[in-house]
């Protein structure tokens, strides 16, 4: 599925409908160059599930942030990880997939230590606003991808 993002507020809201599809135990790993919107539409993602949209930075220093709404998001950025030794000193098996949502940033960096099934969204400057490609990797998330065709209206 492709959708062009005509400008930040559009990216967010985009964001937000996914994240009212997603369920626990869903990952969604998201590509893109600095400043494509990843974060953006991860704020989008965390706010449709309950989470203060004041809460939701970029863990880029920090790796992980952990968000509370109506479930427990845990948003990686792998854009500073140099090796996966890294990922075992933070716990990252422990952490993706299972209750709660999983965001990855730059997931790129790690493929191999990716799940098996996730969804994949890269986001890419296009002209004024953002093209956004989503991949299903497993069932689960050709449903979620096929729902959003029905309910997307691109405004």
């Amino acid at each position: 599925m492709k959708v062009y993002l005509k400008n930040p507020q559009a990216t967010e809201k985009f964001g937000h409908l996914i994240g009212q599809l997603l369920q626990s135990g869903d990952v969604v790993c998201l590509t893109g160059d600095l400043g494509a919107g990843k974060t953006l539409l991860c704020k989008g993602l965390a706010t449709a599930r309950g989470v203060d949209a004041m809460a939701i930075t970029s863990p880029t220093f920090t790796i992980m942030n952990i968000y509370d709404g109506d479930t427990n998001i845990r948003h990686f950025d792998f854009y500073r990880l140099q090796s996966e030794e890294e990922l075992d000193d933070i716990g990252f098996d422990e952490y993706c997939g299972g209750t709660g949502i999983t965001i990855i940033e730059w997931a790129e960096q790690f493929v191999e230590r990716l799940p098996s099934e996730y969804l994949q969204i890269s986001i890419r400057r296009d002209g004024e606003g953002r093209s956004a490609e989503l991949v299903a990797k497993g069932q689960h998330y050709s449903e979620v991808i096929e729902t959003l065709k029905n309910v997307y209206t691109g405004n």
